[in-house]
């Protein structure tokens, strides 16, 4: 069996395409491989946003906790997905809390090397900003069908509004 480099690894995944050998190699040197066994929590609701996390292996369940009904799962990250962006933008807090749903592999980046490598090199912080905008784009997005769903309003083009 061959033994992979984290940068191999953040290579071929689908977050990084396209990106340059030598920046995928300076993001390396921010990164660790961390295993979660089912159940296990990557992070909870509040603590500090210390980690970007990059999913290899599995699927991470992103979850908010009700009092009065427990956790509710808002979305899901598989492999080939990252998980949020609060480790970028102050105050560097989680907004859900991260469960593992079966046995997952993610590679994890230390958010203060990986901002202090973007800010050294703008190219690189650029590109890793359009990156995470994405992300975050097609989060919210989900989040609004979910509560289109949730709330049983029509979709636009869906027969929802005359204008459409």
């Amino acid at each position: 069996m061959t033994v992979r480099s984290i940068a191999e690894y953040l290579g071929d995944h689908p977050f990084f395409a396209d990106l340059d050998a030598a920046s995928i190699k300076e993001l390396a040197g921010c990164a660790r491989n961390e295993h979660l066994r089912a159940g296990e929590y990557l992070f909870r609701e509040g603590g500090v946003a210390e980690h970007f996390y990059v999913v290899m292996h599995g699927r991470i369940a992103l979850e908010i906790f009700s009092p009065g009904s427990g956790p509710h799962v808002l979305e899901s990250a598989d492999e080939g997905e990252v998980l949020d962006w609060p480790w970028l933008i102050p105050p560097h807090r989680w907004l859900f809390d991260a469960r593992a749903v079966d046995s997952t592999s993610v590679v994890s980046l230390d958010s203060a090397c990986l901002r202090a490598k973007c800010d050294a090199d703008l190219r690189l912080g650029y590109e890793f900003l359009q990156r995470v905008a994405q992300v975050m784009s097609r989060r919210l997005d989900a989040a609004r069908v979910r509560l289109l769903d949730l709330y049983g309003i029509p979709r636009p083009g869906m027969g929802g509004r005359a204008d459409e």
